[in-house]
C-alpha cells in the first residue's frame, strides 16, 4: 500500500515538472541557491522529480517492484512500526542521497540534480538484506545474485563519481543506497542482522 503511494508521489510531481520549469526549478537539488537562501527542503523534494520519461519509468519501476517486497519484510520484522520505518527509509535514503552532493557544490552555480535515485538505491539494498541471493535482473534481463549486483553497484558508483563526465550525480545513488542498508540495520540489529547471515549462507 505504502509502495503504491510512494509510487505515485514520484509520478504526479514529476509529470507535472515536465510541463511546468517553474516548478522544476522550485524543487530540484540546488547546493548553491540552498546555500544562499537555507532551502533545504530541496533535499527532499529533489527526490519526487525526473528529467525525463525514461528517468522516470526507471525509478517508479524499481521503486514499485522491490517496494513491495521490502514493505512487507519490514511488516514482518517490525511489527506496527513496519510502515513508519518503511517510510523513513526511503524519505532518509532520500535526503541522505544529496547531503554529500551540497558539501561538494555548494559554490558552484552550475550544478544541480534531480531523481528518486537515491531512496530507490535505499529501498532496493534493504531488499538486499532480505533476500540477498534473490536474483536482480540488469535491464530486466541477466539476472545476477542481490548481493553480487550490491557490490557490483557500490563499486561502479564510487568509480563513476570520481571518474564524473556523465552528468549523473552517482554519488546520490553511493549514499542513497548506504542509508538504506544502515537504517534497516538500525531498525532492528538483533533481528536483521542474523536473519541477513542465515539467508547469506543458505543458497537455495
Amino acid at each position: 500500500m505504502i509502495t503504491n503511494i510512494l509510487t505515485i508521489l514520484i509520478v504526479v510531481p514529476s509529470i507535472m515538472a515536465f510541463q511546468n520549469q517553474q516548478l522544476f526549478e522550485q524543487l530540484k537539488h540546488y547546493p548553491y541557491r540552498e546555500k544562499q537562501t537555507n532551502e533545504w527542503y530541496r533535499w527532499l523534494t529533489a527526490g519526487f522529480i525526473h528529467g525525463g520519461w525514461l528517468h522516470l519509468l526507471i525509478n517508479a519501476f524499481v521503486l514499485y517492484s522491490f517496494g513491495q517486497a521490502v514493505e512487507a519484510a519490514y511488516g514482518a520484522f517490525f511489527g506496527d512500526r513496519g510502515p513508519v520505518y518503511f517510510i523513513l527509509l526511503f524519505v532518509v535514503s532520500v535526503v541522505s542521497a544529496n547531503i554529500k552532493t551540497y558539501f561538494t557544490h555548494q559554490n558552484n552555480p552550475g550544478f544541480s540534480s534531480i531523481g528518486a535515485s537515491g531512496g530507490v538505491s535505499g529501498v532496493l539494498f534493504a531488499y538486499i538484506l532480505f533476500y540477498p541471493w534473490e536474483m536482480v535482473y540488469l535491464y530486466g534481463v541477466i539476472g545476477i545474485p542481490g548481493i553480487i549486483a550490491a557490490l557490483g553497484y557500490l563499486a561502479y558508483s564510487q568509480y563513476m563519481s570520481k571518474k564524473g563526465g556523465d552528468l549523473i550525480d552517482h554519488e546520490a545513488h553511493l549514499y542513497g543506497a548506504l542509508a538504506g542498508l544502515l537504517l534497516t540495520i538500525l531498525f532492528g540489529p538483533m533481528k536483521v542482522i542474523p536473519f541477513f547471515i542465515e539467508r547469506l549462507t543458505t543458497f537455495n
